[in-house]
């Protein structure tokens, strides 16, 4: 009885070579940075200006090594993170809620559509003073600002996943004499799916982004990370302030990172929103 042959091995080589492909690049960009972050900071400052932009060193021992430093940030990563998720599950909601509807007749698109894009164009802090008036001023109003932020990509990228099916599995449908319903659940919105998640991903980072904002502006209760920034900033304490920025850089790539996950797991390779990175 013969083995399985060299196939298996094949197969964990390839994907060992996928995931050093996917590692070893960002690992030396990273490693780029930090050294031209280090060589600015000691050459092209003066001693006395140095704290305007302090070493990756010293950006490690003040703010994360220290506990009496690393503490505060580690609660308003927490906080942060919360209304960020909190923001981006509602922005999915509403954002697919109106795609679905908006799908349903092109008087409806062209009626809420326009809407839409105009809401999105408004500069979020310009909407900040009625958002705290009509919210108030702590975690409602953050994630307020969050699904302002995230909704419009969820939202676009859902309504064109619907709206592209092709009109050869629409005629089979109706030939099997599926009604709206039907149709929309077992047709439109899977093909949506990789729409959906391209959407998705790019409202993840937006969520953050939004959540950080709400800190600049929503100062009640417990600080976020952009309370810290601008608290940092104001003391000119560059060490933690960095820290800070590092960690809201952190979170972005973690949420961008696991929506990409996500969305390898559940469209697989017939979609090349989840087809893995060659």
């Amino acid at each position: 009885m013969t083995g399985p042959g060299p196939f298996p091995t094949v197969d964990r080589r390839s994907r060992t070579g996928r995931a050093v492909r996917a590692v070893v690049p960002p690992l030396v960009a990273l490693v780029a940075l930090l050294l031209l972050w280090d060589l600015a900071s000691r050459f092209l400052l003066d001693p006395d200006r140095r704290f305007l932009l302090p070493p990756p060193s010293a950006v490690l021992r003040e703010g994360f090594l220290r506990w009496e430093h690393l503490h505060p940030l580690l609660d308003a990563l927490w906080l942060t993170a919360r209304v960020a998720m909190a923001g981006l599950a509602l922005a999915t909601l509403v954002g697919v809620g109106a795609a679905v509807v908006m799908s349903q007749a092109p008087w409806i698109e062209r009626s809420v559509y326009p809407v839409a894009v105009a809401v999105q164009a408004v500069p979020v802090l310009a909407l900040v003073p009625l958002i705290g008036l009509w919210f108030g001023f702590d975690f409602a109003s953050r994630v307020v600002v969050c699904v302002l932020v995230a909704v419009f990509p969820i939202l676009a990228n859902t309504l064109f996943g619907i709206v592209s099916v092709d009109r050869a599995h629409h005629d089979l449908f109706t030939l099997n004499g599926a009604g709206r319903l039907t149709r929309l659940r077992k047709l439109q919105l899977p093909a949506a799916l990789p729409a959906l998640l391209v959407g998705l991903r790019i409202a993840a980072g937006l969520a953050v982004v939004g959540a950080i904002v709400g800190d600049f502006h929503f100062r009640r209760g417990q600080p976020g990370l952009g309370i810290l920034i601008d608290t940092y900033r104001a003391r000119l304490q560059s060490e933690q302030l960095f820290a800070a920025v590092i960690l809201a850089s952190l979170l972005g790539i973690a949420v961008f990172w696991a929506f990409g996950v996500l969305a390898h797991r559940l469209v697989g390779s017939w979609s090349e929103t989840g087809r893995p990175e060659p």
